[in-house]
């Protein structure tokens, strides 16, 4: 399988193409600067440069040539303004969907975030409330698509080791769940197309993966 990764440098895309390449699969992971191409061919990845806020569909496309699946895990990241939470968490998403669209590839997981479903509370930190809402656009934008899309909204990460045991349903509660454990997840999700079509939430538990996956599948 070959699966393209958009955020190729984040926490947990390194993690899932370290996965993928391990289990035999071809990971290709975007980046918006070149000097993190070491990383990504460290962890088993194909790493190719290319930064979301400033391409188009049409070269972003000419990526996704001959992939199986497609993984926005990108994000605006820690430090960046109200601004960037639009133009990656939001922008960037529906842009890769349309490049996903033109190139023929169908099955696309979004990583999103759990909160969304209500807007930000009074008070809420203007950076944080913006993030909020780019995620539930970009959930919004990607279910209104004829993809085979999964929206997956992890709950707080930790780089804590993987249990391979988690609490995967439609409405989890709150709780935390490590980055190796979304990868691990992420990885799953591309091998079960009976998820297309639902948003999921995670946090970790006592269910191994693939019977957490089974449970919530038709």
């Amino acid at each position: 399988m070959r699966v393209v990764i958009a955020g190729g440098h984040g926490k947990i895309a390194l993690l899932l193409e370290r996965h993928l390449a391990e289990r035999g699969d071809t990971a290709v992971g975007l980046i918006r600067n070149p000097e993190q191409a070491a990383a990504l061919r460290a962890a088993g990845a194909v790493p190719v440069v290319c930064d979301l806020e400033h391409t188009d569909v049409t070269d972003l496309a000419a990526h996704l040539d001959d992939a199986d699946a497609v993984i926005f895990a990108a994000g605006a990241g820690p430090g960046s303004g109200a601004a960037r939470k639009d133009t990656v968490d939001r922008a960037a998403a529906a842009l890769f969907a349309d490049a996903a669209t033109h190139a023929g590839v169908r099955r696309y997981l979004l990583v999103s975030s759990m909160g969304v479903d209500a807007p930000p509370a009074a008070g809420t930190d203007d950076v944080w409330a913006a993030y909020l809402r780019a995620k539930r656009a970009a959930e919004d934008d990607l279910r209104a698509r004829d993809l085979d899309w999964t929206v997956l909204r992890p709950g707080r990460l930790t780089d804590d080791a993987p249990t391979a045991r988690v609490t995967f349903t439609r409405h989890a509660g709150r709780g935390a769940i490590s980055r190796a454990d979304v990868a691990h997840v992420l990885a799953a999700l591309l091998d079960e197309p009976r998820t297309t079509g639902l948003t999921l939430e995670l946090v970790g538990g006592q269910t191994p993966i693939a019977d957490a996956i089974n449970a919530v599948t038709p």
